[in-house]
């Protein structure tokens, strides 16, 4: 009698349990009044559940309904995501926004419809799966370049005379470390490639006003430059954005099968995006505050013997000896009051376990000072 169809699953199951490498959803959902302190999330500003960002979202719905009822070009574009992409773009210092569901979707967008076949495709190592995963959609030629360097970089485009893009995070979302922007972004110009740069990690932490790594880096407004990014993180919200020159933005809009059949964000998450957009504005002590506990953490943290990274952010990771030890450090963390993310293969592209915090605006010293305790007691033995 012939194997049942999906019988492979449970193989594959038992190798993931032998290799310490089992997903699981939280064994409850997170409550409403969750008393665990937050150090898993990306609520870089704090933002997520500020009464001025949940009333806005609120609001929207009541206006405008539960979900944008269609895609973009059909029902699914109300004038709010008319304003937030007139927002983004002015944030940013780009030409043209176009908001996707998802930063994901962003992802899959820019990079699926900027290439094709005949174009080569200039992967960091380290770039996040979304824009690996458009790599692979793309059907393009992909060449993966090693973590950061814009000198192989340069040898790679000087040997190849097709189109060409180099896709690269502008921070890296395992160790929150950043590309060198400028140095990409200047051989890109050389070798005549356009640049793809996923700011989701820096769009409201970095540069004037949080406008992002992109700007940070000269970048801003550049005819070359394609940016992406979260309404997710930074802006307490859900949904993602390309932003760059108008004609990038519109053949996006006539060729991105991620906005072309996807149904719109939904009004309330544009709302709030809208909203946090305006408290950013107001408050733009917020993006150095988060900066300033991420370099507070890492620094606590290397002070109590762990092997903490230097954030350019608000990421901060910390090695563990193993996935498994990386799985029951998170977990005791978790039980002593502290949520914390946990990063293990085949999410982290150099096969290192760690725990991964993300600083907040709205922590305390105290919080804090919690945090690295618990981290601290709790560290496995190397």
């Amino acid at each position: 009698m012939p194997e049942a169809a999906f019988d492979w699953l449970d193989q594959h199951a038992e190798q993931r349990h032998r290799a310490g490498l089992t997903r699981t959803l939280r064994a409850r959902p997170r409550p409403q009044d969750d008393s665990v302190l937050d150090l898993a999330g990306n609520d870089y500003l704090g933002l997520t559940r500020d009464p001025r960002v949940t009333q806005a979202a609120a609001d929207a719905a009541l206006r405008w309904g539960s979900g944008a009822t269609g895609s973009r070009l059909v029902s699914g574009t109300t004038a709010l995501h008319t304003e937030l992409e007139t927002e983004l773009a002015a944030l940013c210092g780009a030409e043209a926004a176009l908001v996707f569901s998802s930063g994901y979707t962003a992802n899959l967008a820019a990079v699926t419809a900027l290439t094709g076949p005949e174009t080569l495709i200039a992967s960091d190592a380290n770039n996040h799966a979304s824009l690996i995963d458009g790599c692979r959609l793309s059907k393009a030629h992909t060449a993966i370049v090693p973590h950061a360097a814009p000198e192989v970089l340069s040898t790679l485009l000087a040997e190849h005379r097709e189109r060409a893009i180099a896709v690269t995070e502008s921070v890296f979302s395992v160790d929150g470390d950043a590309a060198p922007l400028a140095e990409i972004a200047a051989v890109c110009r050389d070798g005549g490639a356009g640049l793809v740069v996923d700011d989701a990690h820096g769009l409201g932490v970095l540069g004037d006003g949080g406008s992002g790594a992109v700007a940070a880096a000269g970048l801003a407004g550049a005819p070359d430059v394609v940016t992406t990014v979260t309404l997710s993180k930074a802006l307490g919200s859900q949904g993602g954005a390309v932003l760059g020159p108008a004609r990038v933005i519109q053949h996006l809009v006539e060729n991105a099968r991620t906005f072309i059949f996807d149904t719109g964000l939904a009004p309330a998450s544009v709302g709030a995006a809208l909203a946090a957009l305006q408290i950013l504005r107001g408050e733009p002590q917020r993006p150095a505050r988060v900066r300033n506990v991420a370099h507070a953490l890492a620094h606590q943290l290397a002070q109590a013997g762990l092997r903490a990274t230097t954030p350019d952010a608000a990421v901060v990771s910390v090695r563990a000896p193993s996935p498994e030890s990386a799985v029951r450090w998170a977990a005791q963390c978790h039980a002593d009051g502290v949520a914390v993310g946990c990063f293990r293969p085949p999410s982290v592209p150099d096969g290192i376990s760690r725990l991964r915090l993300t600083a907040r605006a709205d922590l305390t010293e105290g919080q804090m000072e919690t945090a690295v305790r618990v981290i601290a007691e709790n560290a496995p033995a190397s």
